[in-house]
């Protein structure tokens, strides 16, 4: 199976696909899994609740952001994947990273999150078949297809580790 189209997502999701590598979604998979498996699970201890400016996320607050993100759309493609045709609405990721209250955990317990989630991701992903992929619906008020979603999650935790790496370490 080939990488989503345009159209196959919204707009804003375009900076995320052109992060992935790889020809198809086993390939990025492949390609991104270990890295950002390494990456993120070896993020400094001394860096949790490093604010990189007054008003934005700590450490700890991102990876929670990533986490909640990634259950998110791993629920949108499986959803779409099952060919539910219900819209999938959006989500407010101040809201979400307010109410998660990262910063009374600890950070290792977060990166153990973090790395089950990703286990279990990848065995969903893994499971579609190119025919479940294909599949559209409405997520966030735009047509997207199971394929882009798969490339969206790698995407934005592409996004999400140049951002660490350029204002965080």
């Amino acid at each position: 199976m080939a990488r989503p189209q345009p159209g196959d997502y919204g707009n804003f999701y375009e900076n995320y696909v052109q992060k992935v590598q790889g020809n198809s979604l086993r390939e990025a998979i492949e390609r991104h899994a270990e890295e950002l498996n390494s990456f993120y699970s070896s993020l400094p201890e001394a860096k949790a609740d490093y604010r990189y400016e007054t008003g934005k996320w700590s450490l700890k607050d991102l990876l929670q952001h990533v986490i909640d993100t990634e259950r998110i759309m791993s629920y949108r493609i499986l959803r779409l994947a099952r060919k539910d045709n219900t819209p999938l609405p959006g989500f407010d990721e101040n809201t979400y990273a307010l109410q998660a209250d990262a910063s009374s955990r600890s950070f290792e317990s977060l990166k153990q999150e973090f790395l089950a989630l990703r286990k279990s991701t990848d065995l969903l992903l893994h499971s579609f078949t190119e025919a479940q992929l294909n599949n559209a619906g409405t997520a966030n008020a735009h047509r997207t297809t199971a394929l882009a979603i798969g490339f969206i999650i790698f995407g934005h935790m592409l996004h999400h580790k140049e951002v660490i790496e350029t204002r965080y370490l």
